[in-house]
């Protein structure tokens, strides 16, 4: 263990503005989330040309997601260790080549060997901005993690259409060079003015939000049973969104409305399409607003309400998902309701075991988010045996249970493990608050 960095006084003429740090950063993740989000537009054309199969191209996504996610530990290590700047520029190389490779590719090996090219790049970047803004941000760690988080799906917002009108108009090729290239370089440029964080002397935890005085390894954290109870709940929760994420097709078509027409604010799409484009919205809005809730009255208290809501949104789905506007709401829900963990799960990891090493602790966290895509599978099988009902129930289920371990688990085990980093007098002030109140106890 180690004490907190030191921080350097507010005002500084050689201290960096944090914002300016913050933006960069969600800069950087806008500009790598295409190599994830786009992927799905190369798909067809390029099984036009190769006939390889869209079973055989889509392992290559597989792949890079799983090089993505549980490859971000190591690049923590590397962030707290070397600082982010070279991190970031290693990872501008890879996104960049992985893309350059995926467009000279000529056989299978050749495109998963560009997946996990493409999957380091993502990861160096992805790790290190989460990381950075925790760091930067102990007063709003909930807010800053958050609009990281949500600037990994701004970006392949703002560029997903001209990427498919280049496909259609210079072909696949062409596209995976020039964006591949040009989102490389921006990120290269942006990495040059990272710096390591040095927030300022009175950034202090929210009186709602207990944090720890001291920095834990990723070592000594994983060696935590608190650890594992955090890890576990970001399973549960991570699992029913994904479980309905990967389904809502498969269960729209089922339902028969895929295809049809409907009006949301004067634009017409197919039910599937509308669906998943309102999905996506709220799966962006909620990370920054829910990480802001959790500065504001407490992580349990913001993953209490939350979990509930996801569990009833899942179960909403089930009783009235036959309805096409119904089925639109409630999956709009569960978006809502479960894209926050990107946001309220590693600004907790950082409350909890410090902010001296939280690009690691949070990557090591962050893989708990490939864990729950195994489940994907189980509930297909579900799906077989016993209807979507059964997979909508295992989901809240596990949600409810969920958002229940935060409040009466996963907070009295937070507040123990907080008073025992205290002097005797902090700890008897800390105490003294009064039972269930969740107050930093300073820095």
């Amino acid at each position: 263990m180690a004490n907190t960095f030191t921080r350097t006084p507010v005002g500084a003429a050689k201290d960096p503005n944090r914002w300016t740090q913050l933006v960069i950063g969600i800069i950087c993740m806008g500009l790598v989330a295409n190599l994830q989000y786009a992927w799905t537009l190369f798909v067809v054309p390029m099984d036009a040309k190769h006939h390889w199969g869209q079973a055989a191209i889509q392992t290559a996504f597989t792949i890079f997601i799983v090089t993505e996610t549980w490859l971000v530990p190591i690049e923590g290590w590397l962030v707290d260790k070397f600082g982010p700047r070279p991190v970031v520029i290693g990872g501008s190389l890879c996104a960049a080549l992985g893309w350059v490779i995926d467009a000279h590719a000529t056989s299978l090996m050749h495109l998963y060997v560009g997946a996990v090219v493409a999957g380091i790049g993502a990861g160096c970047v992805y790790g290190t901005c989460v990381g950075n803004a925790l760091k930067w941000f102990p007063d709003k760690r909930g807010l800053a993690a958050g609009l990281t988080a949500a600037g990994f799906g701004a970006g392949a917002a703002i560029t997903v259409i001209p990427i498919a009108n280049m496909i259609q108009s210079a072909g696949y090729e062409h596209t995976f060079m020039f964006f591949g290239i040009l989102q490389g370089v921006c990120i290269f440029a942006l990495a040059l003015f990272l710096v390591r964080p040095q927030p300022p002397a009175n950034a202090v935890a929210p009186k709602r939000v207990v944090a720890s005085k001291i920095d834990y390894t990723t070592r000594e954290m994983v060696r935590a049973p608190l650890f594992w109870v955090i890890y576990m709940m970001f399973v549960f929760v991570a699992a029913g969104g994904i479980i309905a994420t990967a389904q809502l097709g498969p269960i729209a078509k089922e339902f028969g409305f895929a295809k049809m027409p409907v009006a949301v604010l004067g634009v017409t799409l197919p039910l599937l399409t509308m669906t998943l484009s309102i999905d996506n919205l709220c799966n962006g809005f909620t990370r920054p607003l829910c990480g802001f809730l959790s500065d504001k009255f407490g992580r349990e208290n913001t993953m209490f309400v939350i979990f509930l809501g996801e569990g009833a949104a899942l179960l909403g789905l089930m009783w009235f998902g036959h309805n096409p506007y119904a089925f639109m709401f409630f999956a709009a829900m569960i978006f809502l309701c479960w894209g926050e963990i990107f946001s309220i799960f590693p600004a907790t990891c950082a409350d909890t075991f410090g902010s001296k090493y939280a690009a690691a602790n949070a990557g090591t966290l962050y893989t708990a988010k490939g864990t729950a895509s195994m489940l994907v599978p189980v509930a297909s099988v579900l799906s077989a045996v016993g209807g979507w009902n059964a997979v909508f129930i295992c989901a809240a289920v596990i949600s409810i249970a969920a958002a229940l371990s935060a409040k009466f688990v996963l907070a009295p085990m937070r507040k123990r493990w907080i008073s025992n980093t205290m002097t005797a007098d902090e700890a008897a002030q800390f105490q003294s608050i009064g039972k269930g109140s969740h107050v930093s106890p300073g820095r």
